[in-house]
């Protein structure tokens, strides 16, 4: 009898395990430009919130399950590139600012980012990866990462 107990309970928590995989594995990605912008603001304040206190600004920007809030950022476009992906990279930077924000784009976003120059003032709404940080070893500042970007405005 006790067999028997044991057995059904281990198959019932490997189906009820079986179904939390299946769940969490098909869950669907977040639609950043469809949620609603937690926080605006340009990208000087950003680069400058997290070289004053990166944990503070990582308490504000990031939820207790380290997801990032939804960021709209405007700022002046200082390079365009690539990513291995062939996907856009633009930086957002002004000349006196000691880092920059690094905006990438998406499959789905590449085509707006296309039309953009160097010079362009523009404002991108995506998910924070990283902030802004000073490398000593380096000697030099590294720019606030944002991902899952898309172009909002281009004035």
């Amino acid at each position: 009898m006790t067999k028997k107990r044991i057995l059904i309970t281990l198959i019932v928590g490997v189906a009820i395990a079986i179904g939390v995989v299946l769940y969490m594995f098909n869950k669907p990605a977040r639609d950043v430009q469809a949620t609603d912008t937690d926080f605006t603001f340009n990208s000087s304040e950003i680069v400058n919130e997290y070289l004053s206190n990166a944990k503070k600004a990582n308490e504000k920007y990031l939820d207790e399950n380290g997801n990032s809030k939804i960021l709209e950022i405007t700022g002046t476009v200082a390079q365009i590139d690539e990513d291995f992906n062939n996907n856009k990279v633009i930086l957002l930077k002004n000349a006196t600012d000691k880092a920059g924000v690094s905006a990438t784009f998406t499959t789905e976003t590449n085509a707006n980012a296309s039309k953009v120059k160097i010079g362009d003032k523009i404002t991108i709404k995506g998910v924070i990866q990283s902030g802004a940080t000073y490398d000593a070893d380096l000697e030099m500042y590294e720019n606030v990462i944002i991902d899952k970007s898309d172009i909002i405005t281009k004035n």
